[in-house]
């Protein structure tokens, strides 16, 4: 019989009630008999070692009595016999986790004076070591006060000789001490602390399991992380080890130790980094905030990019145009290890000023602790290339609004009417005027006359994504008040969601010149409403003229005085 140090006989193994139950069913006779060969059992079992490998101070009784007429060494452990057999607390209950190396662990020899005390008591622990509910729960404190130390070496001393750890964010089995170790090296930069959110305990003979839900706070930046876990126990070398640990995601949830729940606002934030990539101009860096395997379908290209060289090499020509976006309309969607920014954006475009507005998608992956690019999709406004219904009130507002950018004498205005690939052909110049440049060089000098424009007849057209309006209209120059009538067309296209003048041509009502025909010397010309004063080279002046009957008001540009006005008409 062991006893521990104060006397006491409390007893934490169940099957030494049912033992004591069934000795003391038996004659005196019997029960005698029934001691004396347990006691050779147990006096063979230490002659060999068995397992005699740790010691305790709860294992020396505190009575001298001895029994060492039954052998040497006997006096070590036993006092007079009780009426029921006890064994001792483990020392891994008892908060003891100094951990002596497995190397210095080893049986003792049959010789030493303590052999048959340490044999015994290993026979005792090792028969049948059954712990409460309350004990096994002790464990897991265990396993988090190690992880609060930062060390892992100390983590994986609580695992056994041969276990099984799969990891919550590894796929590789980590089945000794070296592998234990190199996995919590990484897990406990997060500076982890683990609480039971719940559990269930399952009770056996030296061995135990917990298995359950638990919550990681990370010290390192304060998430949580819940969990799936099994821990199965065994009792090994005088300790409760852990034998096998299994930790699992959540699957229902998004959350785990590797990415954390993502925020709608840190979704969004997602495209500030894009954006910023583009502002370095630098298509690698861009190309870099895709994932391995993104997919990229550009706004402005047929060709689907589907690795970083092709990413790469359509950022090389759209950085050219220095572009800078900006979120009008944004969607959001977390899923589990993913997630989904869709909606509205606008790019100005720092080489020429110009915006443009798109459709956007972007999923985002976690990879490589970084959340990354997995497919992106920009598309033009779809009401820019589809057909698009116009009446004819608002075909003919189109004019009013291009008559109001006049009203600004502002060149750049009027040429922000126009469509990027438009072509002017102007009233008084012979220059065809095909791109933004050319188009604003023709109306800097028109707007000197401060120009105000009425439609007096047209005639408008509704086509499938185009608009026409023809017809007449006529020109105040607020300079000095003078009427100018000319011959119109407009042909409007949508562009970048909005209305653009595709093709404009102006020119003089023709009647006047035709009616003067080949110029004659004999014949009757009269200029009825001269120029006020001599124009010099390069200026303009505004006459009537009569030819043969027929008066005419012409603008004209003259090379040195109002007395060339008749053959300069006559030329034309």
């Amino acid at each position: 019989p062991l006893h521990h140090p104060d006397g006491s006989h409390n007893n934490p193994f169940p099957f030494a009630e049912e033992t004591k139950r069934k000795v003391n069913s038996l004659s005196k006779g019997r029960r005698m008999k029934f001691a004396s060969s347990q006691l050779a059992l147990l006096l063979a079992a230490s002659s060999v070692g068995v397992g005699g490998a740790f010691t305790h101070p709860s294992f020396i009784s505190s009575k001298s009595a001895s029994i060492g007429r039954f052998g040497a060494g006997a006096n070590a452990g036993f006092g007079s016999f009780p009426d029921r057999v006890v064994a001792p607390l483990p020392p891994a209950f008892g908060g003891d986790a100094t951990r002596k190396s497995r190397d210095e662990i080893s049986s003792p020899s049959s010789s030493s004076p303590t052999s048959l005390d340490m044999g015994l008591r290993t026979f005792f622990m090792r028969g049948s070591h059954t712990p409460t509910e309350e004990e096994v729960r002790s464990l897991f404190h265990l396993w988090n006060d190690a992880l609060a130390t930062g060390d892992s070496s100390v983590v994986a001393e609580r695992y056994s000789r041969t276990p099984v750890l799969l990891p919550t964010v590894s796929d590789t089995p980590r089945t000794d001490f070296d592998s234990i170790k190199d996995y919590f090296d990484a897990f406990l930069k997060k500076k982890p602390q683990g609480k039971i959110v719940e559990g269930k305990i399952t009770l056996g003979q030296n061995w135990a399991m917990d298995a359950g839900v638990y919550e990681l706070t990370m010290g390192a930046d304060g998430s949580k992380v819940k969990a799936r876990y099994s821990f199965v126990y065994a009792f090994e070398d005088g300790y409760w080890r852990i034998a096998h640990h299994h930790s699992s995601v959540m699957p229902e949830g998004t959350a785990n130790a590797a990415h954390p729940p993502m925020s709608e606002l840190q979704v969004r934030d997602l495209f500030h980094l894009w954006n910023d990539a583009l502002a370095t101009l630098d298509s690698s860096k861009v190309a870099a905030r895709y994932s391995k395997e993104g997919v990229l379908l550009p706004t402005v290209s047929d060709v689907p990019r589907t690795d970083f060289d092709g990413i790469k090499d359509y950022f090389d020509a759209f950085l050219l145009k220095k572009p800078q976006g900006t979120v009008l309309e944004s969607n959001v969607i977390v899923g589990t290890n993913w997630c989904q920014d869709a909606g509205i954006y606008e790019f100005t475009m720092g080489s020429d000023g110009s915006k443009v507005k798109a459709r956007y998608s972007f999923v985002y992956v976690y990879e490589d602790n970084e959340w990354k690019i997995a497919h992106h999709h920009s598309s033009v406004m779809p009401e820019s290339i589809l057909p698009s219904p116009m009446e004819k009130g608002d075909v003919r507002r189109l004019f009013d609004r291009w008559n109001g950018a006049l009203a600004t004498l502002d060149s750049s205005e009027v040429a922000s009417c126009y469509a990027r690939n438009a072509v002017l052909l102007p009233t008084v110049s012979d220059t065809p005027r095909t791109n933004p440049y050319l188009i604003r060089d023709y109306f800097e000098s028109f707007l000197k006359k401060k120009p105000r424009g009425e439609i007096l007849y047209g005639d408008v057209v509704v086509g499938t994504n185009w608009a026409q309006d023809a017809g007449t209209y006529e020109f105040t120059m607020g300079v000095d008040g003078s009427k100018v009538r000319g011959r119109y067309t407009f042909v409007y296209v949508m562009e970048d969601g909005e209305w653009k003048i595709s093709h404009h041509h102006s020119s003089v009502m023709p009647e006047g010149l035709l009616a003067a025909g080949p110029y004659d010397p004999s014949s009757s010309t009269e200029v009825v409403s001269p120029a006020a004063a001599p124009v010099m080279e390069d200026e303009t002046t505004t006459a009537e003229i009569k030819v043969n009957g027929t008066t005419s008001k012409v603008e004209i540009a003259v090379k040195e005085d109002a007395d060339e006005l008749a053959e300069l008409v006559g030329l034309n």
